[in-house]
C-alpha cells in the first residue's frame, strides 16, 4: 500500500511476541532470522537457528529435528539457584535452597547428565518417581549435599535401591505417599539394617488454576490426608523411627499461573510443618514440589499458559512466606526444596521442521464467464460474486451458501456434472474470500462472519508428527510458541493453521500464542515449493520429548544438542539419529528381518509367475531394505 512503512524484523517480533515468551533466549536479528542467545558475563552472543539448520543438513540430518541448546539449560539452573540465593540473603532466611529436577519432565540421558554436571556447583539434585528413574539418579549423582527425592509408589526393590544410596552417603529421601508403602519401608530398612531418610507428602486444601489443578485439593491423587498423616506419625513413633522423618512435601501443580496460589500453598503448608515439628518430627527440609510456571504466550497474566509473576517474585514470596510463618511459632527455618522441572528444561528445546505443501481455500484463477449449459443456481452464484460489495456482505454470503447447497443437491440427483460442482465451489469460496477482505471496512462485523479467518485459513503441511513430538498440544490443548525461523524481514501475508503428516484429523496445530494471548490461526509467509520454509515450535523441553507415541508409526526425530561459544560460534555436542522404519516396527512387535523375508518370498513368487524379472526383483528388494533403514518422516529426493 502506498505510503505504508516497509515491514521490518521488529514488526515480526511484535507479531509473534518472541521478545515476551522468548525470555531473552530467543530474538530476531535484523536479517529476519530467529537467533538463540547466550550470555558470557556482560557479553551476549547470538547464533542464527538457520545456521544451525544448515549445519544439521550438512551432517546428513533431514528435518524434523529436535534442537537442544545447552547454554539455555545451564542458564535456567543458574537463574533458579541465584534467585533463591538473593531472596535468602535479602530476607535473612536462616536456611538453604536445594533445587531438585524431576526426571519425568525430561528423561533424556543428555539432559539429566547436563543438569547434574552443571548443577553440581549448586548441589542441584534429582527427583525419581520410579525404580528406573531412581537408577538414573544413583548413576549420575555423586554430590552428598544434593538431594534425591523419591516420590510415587514404592515396592521393596525401590526401597532397597534407595537404602543402598544411603549407604553411599547420598541424601535420598523416601516421600511417604500411602500408609501401605510405609510398612514396606519399615520392613526393608530393618532387614538391611539401614536407617532411611523419610518425608511425608501432605494433601493441601489450597486449589490452583489451570490444566493441572487436579494435583491440588482433597481429591488430589497422591499424598496423605490429615488422618493418614497422623497415623503415619504414630506408626513411626511406635517403631522408634520418628527421628527419620526429616522432610515434608506437597505439590499443587506443575504450572501455577497465579502467584496468589503459590502464596496460599506456602501458608497452609507451614501450618502442617509447624504441627509436625510439634509432634516430634525433626523436620529440616520443606519440599514445595513443582509449580514454577512457563509463560508460553508471553502475556504475563494468570491464564493457564502464562504466569503473572517473575522468578524473583516467586522466590521472594516463598522465602518470605516460610520465614514469617515459622518465626511466629519459633520453628527453625528448613532447607527449601523445589522440584522445578518445567521451568528448568522447557526453554532449552526447539522442534524444527520444514513445510511440505499448502492447501488454499481459493482457486488460482476465477473463470470470467459461465459454460453455455449450466444450472440457474450456478448462474445465481456467479452473479452473487459479481455484485458483492461492502453494503451487502451478509446477504451475499447467505445467498452463496444457499446456491452452492442447491448445486450440491442437483449433483447428488445426477442433474449436474462434476465440473459444474467444482465451479460452484470456486465461486462460493471466492465470495467468502472477498468478504473477508471487506470485513475491516465494515462498521460492525456480523456474528456469522466473525470466524471467517479461521474457516478460510490455509493449511500448511509440516514435516512432523504432532502425536510424537507435541503430544500435549493434542491431548490438553497446550499452547506452544510457533513461528517461522527465517524470512521475518518480509511481511507474512497468509493466515494459516498447521497440519502434521499423520493423516489424522487431530494432527494439527490450530491454537497459537499471539500478542493478544491466543489465536486460532497464525500468520505465515507465502509458500514457494522451490524453496524450503522452516518453522520452529519453541519451549518444548518439558514432557514433550518423553510423552510421544507412535501414531502412524512415526518415530523419534533426530536430536541435536549444540553449545554456543564465547566467540558467537557453536559446536554440535551430541547428535542422535532418529528412529528408522525398522526401529519403530520392532517397537510394535514386528521383526524387520522377517518382514524382509516375507517380501522376498512374494517377489520370488512373482519372478516364477513371470510378473517381474530378476532385475526388477533386485530393485524391489533394495528399495524395501533401504526403507527399513530410512527415516520415518518425509525425505526430499
Amino acid at each position: 500500500m502506498s505510503g505504508q512503512a516497509p515491514w521490518r524484523a521488529a514488526d515480526s517480533a511484535a507479531l509473534y511476541g518472541i521478545d515476551h515468551w522468548g525470555a531473552g533466549y530467543f530474538s530476531l536479528a535484523d536479517s529476519g532470522e530467529v537467533v538463540a542467545n547466550a550470555s558470557f558475563g556482560a557479553v551476549q552472543q547470538s547464533v542464527s537457528l538457520m545456521d544451525i539448520v544448515a549445519g544439521l543438513e550438512q551432517r546428513g540430518h533431514a528435518m524434523p529435528v529436535l534442537l537442544r541448546i545447552e547454554n539455555i539449560l545451564d542458564d535456567r539452573i543458574t537463574r533458579l539457584n541465584e534467585a533463591f540465593r538473593r531472596a535468602i540473603a535479602q530476607l535473612n532466611y536462616r536456611g538453604h535452597y536445594r533445587g531438585v529436577f524431576p526426571i519425568k519432565v525430561n528423561q533424556q540421558c543428555h539432559v539429566v547428565e547436563e543438569i547434574t554436571k552443571f548443577g553440581g556447583q549448586y548441589h542441584h539434585g534429582l527427583e525419581a518417581g520410579s525404580k528406573a528413574e531412581l537408577m538414573v539418579a544413583l548413576a549420575h549423582l555423586r554430590d552428598r549435599e544434593a538431594c534425591i527425592v523419591c516420590n510415587g509408589y514404592k515396592d521393596a526393590e525401590f526401597v532397597e535401591l534407595g537404602l543402598h544410596a544411603r549407604r553411599l552417603g547420598l541424601r535420598c529421601f523416601f516421600v511417604i505417599e500411602t500408609l501401605a508403602e510405609l510398612e514396606i519401608i519399615i520392613k526393608t530398612s530393618r532387614r538391611l539394617g539401614i536407617e532411611p531418610l523419610l518425608g511425608v507428602r501432605v494433601k493441601l486444601a489450597a486449589r490452583v488454576e489451570g490444566h493441572w489443578n487436579e494435583d491440588s485439593g482433597d481429591r488430589s491423587l497422591f499424598g496423605l490426608s490429615v488422618s493418614q498423616l497422623i497415623s503415619a506419625v504414630d506408626r513411626l513413633r511406635e517403631v522408634d523411627m520418628l527421628h527419620c522423618l526429616q522432610l515434608m512435601h506437597y505439590h499443587i501443580g506443575s504450572q501455577i499461573p497465579n502467584i496468589r496460589n503459590i502464596r496460599a500453598g506456602v501458608q497452609e503448608a507451614c501450618r502442617y510443618f509447624v504441627d509436625l515439628v510439634g509432634e516430634g518430627a525433626p523436620l529440616t527440609y520443606l519440599d514445595l514440589g513443582g509449580g514454577l510456571a512457563v509463560d508460553y504466550t508471553g502475556a504475563a497474566t494468570n491464564e493457564t499458559h502464562s504466569k503473572n509473576y517473575s522468578l524473583d517474585e516467586y522466590c521472594i514470596d516463598i522465602v518470605e512466606g516460610i520465614g514469617e510463618s515459622l518465626d511466629s511459632y519459633g520453628v527453625a527455618h528448613p532447607t527449601i526444596i523445589t522440584e522445578s522441572g518445567r521451568a528448568t528444561v522447557a526453554y532449552s528445546s526447539v522442534l524444527l521442521f520444514n513445510v511440505l505443501d499448502v492447501s488454499r481455500f481459493r482457486a488460482a484463477t476465477i473463470p470470467q464467464q459461465l459454460p453455455d449449459e449450466c444450472s440457474d443456481y450456478l448462474r445465481n452464484l456467479f452473479q452473487t460474486l459479481e455484485q458483492l460489495t461492502a453494503n451487502n456482505v451478509q446477504e451475499s454470503c447467505n445467498d452463496a451458501v444457499h446456491y452452492r447447497e442447491e448445486v450440491r443437491r442437483m449433483f447428488r440427483q445426477g442433474l449436474v456434472q462434476l465440473r459444474e460442482l467444482a465451479l460452484a465451489d470456486i465461486f462460493y469460496l471466492e465470495v467468502l474470500q472477498r468478504t473477508r477482505e471487506l470485513l475491516p471496512s465494515l462498521p460492525r462485523i456480523p456474528p456469522e462472519l466473525q470466524d471467517l479467518d479461521q474457516a478460510l485459513a490455509d493449511i500448511y503441511y509440516g514435516n512432523f508428527s504432532l502425536f510424537q513430538s507435541l503430544p500435549d498440544s493434542w491431548a490438553i490443548d497446550q499452547l506452544f510458541p510457533v513461528m517461522p525461523i527465517h524470512r521475518l524481514g518480509e511481511q507474512p501475508d497468509r493466515t494459516a493453521i498447521i497440519a502434521d503428516i499423520t493423516c489424522d484429523s487431530d494432527g494439527k496445530i490450530d491454537h497459537f500464542a499471539s500478542a493478544t494471548g491466543e489465536s486460532r490461526t497464525i500468520a505465515l509467509h507465502r509458500f514457494d515449493p522451490g524453496q524450503e520454509y522452516y518453522l520452529g515450535v519453541f519451549l518444548v523441553g518439558a514432557y514433550q520429548e518423553t510423552l510421544g507415541d507412535l501414531h502412524n508409526l512415526f518415530g523419534d526425530t533426530h536430536v541435536a544438542s549444540v553449545r554456543i561459544d564465547e566467540r558467537g560460534g557453536f559446536e554440535f555436542v551430541e547428535e542422535i539419529v532418529g528412529d528408522s522404519i525398522g526401529d519403530v516396527l520392532s517397537y510394535v512387535e514386528y521383526n524387520p528381518k522377517e518382514l524382509y523375508e516375507q517380501f522376498r518370498v512374494a517377489a520370488e513368487a512373482a519372478v516364477k509367475s513371470g510378473e517381474i524379472d530378476l532385475a526388477m526383483r533386485r530393485e524391489m528388494l533394495q528399495a524395501f531394505n533401504s526403507s527399513l533403514n530410512g527415516y520415518t518422516y518425509f525425505e526430499r529426493d
